[in-house]
């Protein structure tokens, strides 16, 4: 685990750092100047908190994407409710499947101590991303930063931006496009799937009524049908049941994923649904057969989805606690 902590260890030496940040634009070493221990600040915290539970990674991964896809990558997902507004992570498509707010808070307070309004909880969340793909074995890559926080988090605007688990290829493919995202980034970055875990609440009607009839999904591989009711049983009272959603390698960021798919084990219908458009199932077979691809792939995507929509410059603010606007 050291190895792959010391992947990420930035030494931000001063002397290398820019001299001058361009306004409007995020930049590598973005805090070299302003804040040099910040990357290593966040990943000490990650790895600290994967360490103890290994869900944080894809739980952080996940976040970042549920950020970015809703008013973009600018930490609006980590607001928390009020008496008078509902925010984004309140939303029965986050609440209570995202985890790792707690590994953002102590990053946070670990960055006030040291470099007061200097680091914003938007960059702070792309950081963690990233040292999750690498402690889940994925590869590291260098995350732009200069990322403001929003004021602004709508429990309304999550559903008609994040595609649920059920979406088919063409809405997969809508909102992934309306963020500047192709379609082979999205297969790309739906192979995120290959680590974490789901509640059986988010595919329950898949195994035991699928389109109301009463049945499973005839597209699933019986097997596996048989295996998630046995882990999901129907009509459960435990709504804190999950699976994981690559049962092999679950905390391994690598290709198994796509081998499930073609396998007809994907979990959910928005995974399986890649099968049915011939251009998601030529990149479904190509990244299940090469590793080195998806994961160069992978890290590629993460960097782009990460500069959706961002504020930067003067926009927006650097908040003092992330679950609060100033």
């Amino acid at each position: 685990m050291e190895i792959q902590s010391s992947k990420i260890l930035v030494l931000c030496l001063v002397m290398f750092c820019l001299s001058v940040q361009l306004e409007g634009q995020l930049q590598n070493d973005f805090y070299c100047n302003t804040c040099p221990s910040a990357e290593r600040i966040v990943m000490e915290e990650v790895r600290n908190a994967f360490m103890n539970d290994k869900g944080i990674a894809p739980g952080l991964i996940r976040m970042h994407f549920h950020d970015c896809f809703v008013r973009g990558c600018d930490a609006s997902i980590l607001i928390d409710s009020t008496s008078s507004n509902t925010a984004e992570k309140d939303s029965p498509a986050n609440n209570p499947s995202l985890r790792g707010f707690e590994v953002i808070d102590n990053a946070k307070a670990r960055l006030e101590s040291q470099c007061k309004g200097v680091v914003s909880c938007a960059d702070i969340l792309a950081f963690a991303a990233r040292d999750s793909v690498i402690l889940t074995r994925g590869r590291g890559y260098n995350v732009p930063a200069g990322r403001r926080d929003g004021r602004v988090s709508l429990n309304s605007e999550v559903f008609q931006n994040i595609p649920g688990p059920g979406s088919n290829v063409s809405v997969l493919t809508q909102r992934f496009v309306n963020k500047g995202l192709t379609k082979e980034e999205m297969v790309t970055l739906s192979g995120a799937h290959t680590i974490g875990r789901s509640h059986c609440t988010s595919f329950s009607n898949r195994i035991f009524n699928f389109g109301g009839t009463n049945g499973a999904d005839p597209t699933l591989d019986s097997n596996y049908v048989t295996q998630l009711q046995q882990q999901c049983p129907q009509g459960s009272t435990n709504s804190g049941l999950v699976v994981p959603m690559d049962p092999v390698t679950p905390f391994t960021s690598d290709v198994n994923y796509y081998q499930d798919v073609l396998a007809n084990r994907g979990l959910f219908t928005s995974d399986q649904t890649l099968l049915t458009d011939s251009t998601t199932l030529s990149e479904v077979n190509q990244n299940a057969g090469n590793q080195y691809l998806w994961l160069n792939k992978f890290a590629a995507a993460m960097v782009k989805m990460g500069q959706i929509d961002v504020l930067t410059g003067s926009d927006g603010e650097i908040r003092e606690n992330c679950r609060v606007i100033n």
